[in-house]
């Protein structure tokens, strides 16, 4: 009930705030559906009245005026209450579609503003599956929900009605309709418990069958299938997880066929008690023929009703419990601490960035991957930090992002724990380049300025220039509006890898943000063309602070610094020449190795 309670006050405050309207819609279907349901039980009743009292010797002329009226009133509520139903339901529908859209784009929004740290967690991913499904076909997001709960006060308000005639004319019914309902209501109930742990089930396994089936379509793993013919592992994994897949829903189906053949049983043995009884009643002319269909409509009316109730209650715990896990999406639990400190203005200068005693290990590991790592960087250096790979580099860029919060020890700017600044102000000292980094299947220009209103065109020209790939801009079918990939866009184009490198440095500049940082983008690229562009980005960064990360020593020779990352912390630092005549030295050995490379 607790989750019932929390769904349904969420799915409310939702619809009352953003589309007031489907109370309207539903309004409308209360009054008709209500009306319709009293009039199949009455107006029968009356008619068969008149024409018995015509059969048995009443003047025709007496009651044809009443027949007429009868059946003319028959006819009217039928169409109105259609075309009043067809209008609510066609605005309910477009409604529940709107819903599903903003549904849609609340689950984005969150994903993409969520702690880093939770799009590598499995427990959070799951959540993420869990969510989507659940507001989709599982519960029929908002108004899925909703329309229980308007199932339910519509049935509770026919049941009122209904009971009354029936407490008047054959009262025993109603023990009879009420024993079968408690026994269809429990079987019904085991039915929906089985179907729920099936949802469970397979969230995990909806999540799997959708990279295989949905991400691995995708024309980017093209080459890779082709070249390492891959595409019968990628058949066989389909299958198991559609063997997988299929189990759970043969399970499902195989415990619940026992409830449903207890359902239909119980089903005919309460319509033989209840027409015996009726029937009893007639004969004996307890109640009149009229009386005999008004009271069989309404034990029907009255057992759809009972059940509707039952069923709509079941039906919105089992809804709620599905759309809840949309509700505990948007409420995931934060994996940092954030503050609301500003930062300090210091001139456009940069910030002076201090690591004290930093450790640190991912969520779920035992294993360090920084151990008392002590680091000062300050305004306006050019830093490079180097070491083979696993040492820790990408790993000390994220923690200074704040995408992971230290495990022991603290990070400062300007003296003060990261922790305790605002985080989008805090975020926007930065301008990174990756080494996994992503273009959008967007335009150039929205690559190179995402998320900016206004774009400053000169500036953007500028930069563009200044990383070289204006002029290859200018060739493109359709310039800077030009989209990338053909993931949308027929005319979409695929930038060359050195393209995408400049786009994504572009990115960086753009920014303008007072620290830099390329974690090694250029990893792909052979020894001297990785050298240029370091070389024409630190020219372009300026008094900016900049850290480049590299397992080469391609940014070395016009650096400030050079800490060296080795056994999980820095195992040097200094200046190239200084590291370079470390007789032993770690540095000294990569560079000598490497020396080919950088010799003049």
């Amino acid at each position: 009930m607790r989750e019932v309670k929390k769904t349904l006050a969420f799915m409310l405050r939702v619809a009352w705030r953003e589309k007031p309207a489907l109370f309207v819609s539903y309004l409308i279907l209360f009054a008709g559906d209500t009306v319709a349901a009293m009039k199949n039980v009455l107006i029968p009743k009356l008619l068969l009245d008149e024409l018995l009292l015509v059969t048995e010797g009443a003047p025709l002329s007496e009651h044809l005026r009443l027949i007429v009226l009868y059946a003319v009133l028959h006819v009217a509520i039928d169409a109105l209450v259609r075309a009043a139903n067809s209008v609510a339901e066609r605005a309910k529908g477009e409604i529940s579609q709107w819903f599903q859209e903003y549904c849609d784009m609340m689950i984005g929004e969150h994903a993409m503003k969520m702690d880093y740290e939770h799009t590598e967690n499995p427990d959070a991913l799951d959540q993420l599956n869990k969510a989507r499904e659940g507001m989709s076909w599982y519960s029929g997001g908002v108004v899925g929900v909703l329309d229980c709960a308007y199932r339910i006060v519509l049935n509770v308000a026919v049941l009122s009605g209904v009971t009354t005639l029936i407490f008047t004319r054959c009262p025993l019914l109603l023990p009879i309709q009420a024993a079968a309902l408690v026994v269809i209501s429990w079987l019904t109930a085991r039915c929906n418990e089985i179907e729920t742990r099936s949802f469970i089930g397979l969230s995990k396994r909806n999540r799997i069958f959708d990279y295989i089936f949905f991400q691995l379509a995708s024309f980017q793993y093209g080459k890779d299938i082709r070249l390492y013919d891959s595409s019968r592992m990628m058949g066989d994994m389909a299958k198991t997880q559609l063997d997988e897949m299929t189990d759970i829903w043969k399970g499902e189906a195989n415990g619940q066929l026992r409830y449903r053949w207890g359902i239909d049983i119980a089903n005919v043995v309460r319509d033989g008690v209840s027409y015996f009884y009726i029937g009893m009643l007639a004969v004996r002319r307890v109640i009149s023929v009229g009386d005999f269909t008004m009271c069989v409509l309404s034990a029907t009316q009255l057992y759809n009703s009972l059940q509707n109730i039952i069923n709509s209650v079941m039906d919105m715990k089992k809804r709620c419990s599905y759309a809840c896990q949309f509700v505990l999406f948007l409420e995931y639990p934060a994996a940092m601490r954030t503050g609301e400190r500003s930062l300090a203005d210091t001139g456009g200068g940069g910030h002076v960035i201090t690591f004290r005693d930093v450790s640190f290990r991912y969520p779920r590991s035992e294993k360090y991957v920084l151990r008392h790592l002590n680091l000062t960087i300050r305004q306006g250096e050019h830093l490079s930090i180097v070491g083979l790979n696993g040492a820790g580099k990408t790993t000390f860029i994220k923690l200074l992002c704040r995408l992971y919060e230290v495990t022991e020890g603290e990070i400062c700017i300007d003296g003060v724990n990261i922790m305790e600044y605002a985080d989008e102000e805090y975020r926007k000292l930065f301008a990174v380049v990756f080494q996994d980094f992503r273009l959008f299947a967007f335009s150039l220009r929205e690559n190179v300025a995402p998320g900016l209103e206004d774009v400053d065109e000169e500036r953007l020209r500028e930069v563009l220039t200044q990383t070289g790939l204006y002029e290859d801009a200018q060739k493109l079918p359709d310039g800077l509006d030009t989209v990338i990939y053909k993931s949308f866009e027929e005319k979409g184009v695929e930038l060359s890898g050195g393209q995408q490198q400049k786009t994504a440095i572009s990115r960086a500049l753009y920014r303008d943000a007072p620290i830099v940082i390329l974690d090694e983008p250029t990893a792909a690229l052979d020894p001297v063309a990785e050298y240029e562009i370091y070389r024409q980005f630190h020219t372009l960064v300026g008094g900016k602070t900049a850290i480049y990360i590299s397992h080469r020593l391609s940014s070395c020779r016009f650096c400030d610094h050079i800490a060296v990352f080795a056994e999980d912390t820095v195992k040097e630092y200094g200046t190239h020449d200084e590291l370079v005549a470390h007789e032993g030295g770690i540095y000294a050995e990569m560079f000598r190795a490497q020396a080919q490379y950088y010799v003049d």
